[in-house]
């Protein structure tokens, strides 16, 4: 396992823990905010995985899967509001 990694992936579990709160609350991220950092946090995944870096390719899709998330709850959130 390499050191890099390690830092990779810590970063990204702090970003995972950072955003709790807001899937849990009733305010949401912009749509297209949600929907950009998602799409890149995923291919950020995909490098890491190319490089062998496997709790970052973890860790970081998981971080991109939790920014989907927020971007489904914004539309279910829109779309009972009409």
């Amino acid at each position: 396992m390499h050191w890099q990694d390690i830092v990779l992936a810590a970063g990204s579990v702090t970003f995972i823990i950072a955003l709790f709160p807001s899937v849990l609350s009733k305010d949401k991220p912009a749509l297209s905010t949600s929907i950009m950092t998602g799409a890149v946090l995923i291919i950020f995944a995909c490098v890491y995985f190319t490089l062998s870096l496997w709790l970052s390719t973890l860790t970081t899709a998981i971080t991109g899967v939790i920014w989907f998330i927020l971007a489904a709850q914004k539309l279910k959130k829109s779309n009972t509001q009409i």
